[in-house]
């Protein structure tokens, strides 16, 4: 890993979903499909220059989220976290063919000690890992997994 890597770490994932880019993206980008695999509530869809506030109400946790940039079936780009500690996260949309689309997701802009970045470059892996494996499990096969919710039930 260089000195670089070290000081401005990332977490990046990816995943096939065996769906057009026009139903992967729009997953993301309207709250009615997304809450079916992510979080629970949103106070709107994502649009360029708006602001809305992501819930997970298992968790009793709620996250305001800048939308900086929309390229429809594309990309978005947005600002998310507390006011002390944003990060940026990055979705591109690459169609294979009319019915397969590989997401990727970056996240950047982590702070804190070595071990704080650790911490968080894992731990926002893990989250989108979980976050496109849901996707996938509802678009492909119209199954609701509950991975976001089931990964720290109650009492663990």
């Amino acid at each position: 890993m260089t000195a670089n890597q070290l000081r401005n770490p990332i977490a990046k994932t990816g995943m096939l979903i065996r769906r057009p880019v026009v139903e992967v993206f729009n997953a993301f980008v309207d709250p009615e499909i997304t809450t079916k695999f992510w979080f629970t509530k949103s106070t709107g869809k994502l649009r360029a220059g708006t602001q809305v506030e992501w819930t997970w109400e298992m968790y009793n946790h709620s996250v305001p989220v800048i939308v900086k940039e929309i390229e429809p079936n594309q990309r978005i780009l947005i600002e998310w976290g507390n006011y002390k500690s944003r990060t940026t996260v990055e979705w591109t949309f690459k169609p294979l063919g009319e019915n397969q689309t590989f997401v990727e997701i970056t996240n950047s802009g982590f702070q804190g000690s070595p071990d704080e970045l650790l911490t968080q470059v894992s731990d926002s892996t893990g989250g989108f890992n979980l976050v496109l494996a849901g996707l996938k499990a509802l678009l492909e096969h119209d199954i609701q997994l509950n991975l976001v919710r089931d990964r720290f039930p109650e009492g663990k």
